[in-house]
């Protein structure tokens, strides 16, 4: 079974789009492909009830279909922080639990495509953030770096954090979030020097962006 962590040096930076692009690339040698948010903060409502728009746009490209308590545990009414998004929800967010989850997910799959909330160290609860989680499920991970001011630094950052974790990073994705940016061929250049993992793609501001248009920008791996 392959799998991946999918995070990014924030929130907003394009996670999911990169998750959905991802699952579709492993789609190619690949049959049974699924994603999974172990924990989403923000729903809409659906006709099928409130839920979360990330935890959709990873059902909308899976080959597989699973019970939502396997590919969403936690999934949290309120656009917050997970730690207070549970607070609020008068739940606990158990990370051995989530461990479970997975383990019963991947069991159905060939691949899975794990997107973190967040940036890797947002707290999920009292003691225990994102690289935790990341931790107990021991995949490698893929860095998602939202193209903007201040990237170098987060991407630098979240790097350090993942090899102190004793984990792998596969790779790194540059999105160019901010089309205002100034510099950013150069920021990206500065990051293949100082991130020892390969750039697995650059991805284009695109207002309506979706995971089929994104895949043409995906290096063959």
């Amino acid at each position: 079974m392959e799998g991946y962590f999918v995070t990014g040096t924030d929130t907003g930076v394009g996670k999911t789009l990169v998750s959905c692009t991802l699952m579709l690339d492993l789609q190619r040698r690949h049959k049974r492909v699924v994603g999974m948010k172990p924990v989403a903060a923000g729903t809409v409502a659906t006709p099928h009830g409130d839920d979360n728009e990330d935890v959709l746009a990873l059902r909308a490209v899976a080959t597989v279909a699973v019970p939502r308590e396997l590919d969403n545990p936690y999934c949290l009414p309120l656009p917050m922080s997970p730690h207070l998004a549970a607070r609020a929800a008068g739940v606990q967010i158990d990370i051995c639990e989530l461990g479970r989850r997975y383990r019963d997910l991947a069991a159905l799959a060939d691949a899975v495509v794990v997107e973190g909330a967040g940036g890797f160290l947002v707290p999920l609860n009292d003691t225990q953030t994102g690289a935790d989680l990341a931790q107990a499920l021991e995949l490698p991970v893929l860095l998602v770096v939202g193209l903007r001011l201040g990237c170098l630094n987060h991407a630098l950052l979240t790097q350090e954090a993942i090899r102190a974790r004793g984990l792998r990073l596969a790779g790194w994705v540059a999105n160019r979030v901010d089309p205002a940016m100034l510099a950013a061929d150069e920021n990206i250049a500065t990051l293949r020097e100082r991130i020892d993992a390969p750039l697995w793609a650059e991805l284009p501001h695109q207002p309506h962006a979706n995971a089929q248009d994104m895949l043409r920008h995906w290096t063959a791996r």
